[in-house]
């Protein structure tokens, strides 16, 4: 409804806003990235039909999120990043069903080439949905 026209409109800033949000740690507590991932999942379901065209800007956003937060060797607690790194996959699935599978077949070389278990993880959960 006019939630969704609105957040069409406002979209290019809405991402501008967002990918400057997830490329910064904001202290242990990383209250700021847990917020935006939350609002760009409702971004996601609101705004359906205008996210196919913005996949590779997110999906790269996002990714690059998992990682840093998954090496990341600072103050941050084991809690606030497994909920980084669920809210981040909760993304990932969001945009897959949005775009049709797309998502899961760009993530298929990322996956491959990935060593690291825990974002291994977040994105078998990716590609495993359904």
């Amino acid at each position: 409804g006019r939630l969704g026209i609105l957040i069409a409109r406002h979209l290019k800033r809405l991402e501008r806003v967002i990918l400057g949000y997830l490329e910064v740690c904001d202290g242990p507590e990383e209250e700021a990235r847990l917020g935006i991932l939350e609002t760009l999942q409702c971004i996601i379901e609101h705004a359906w039909p205008r996210m196919p065209c913005r996949l590779p800007v997110l999906l790269k956003a996002l990714l690059r999120m998992m990682w840093d937060v998954h090496t990341d060797q600072g103050s941050t607690p084991e809690p606030v990043k497994a909920a980084l790194l669920q809210g981040a996959t909760q993304c990932l699935i969001l945009l897959d069903r949005c775009s049709e599978g797309q998502v899961k077949v760009l993530l298929e070389g990322v996956y491959g080439s990935c060593e690291e278990n825990r974002v291994r993880e977040c994105l078998r959960q990716v590609q495993e949905n359904v």
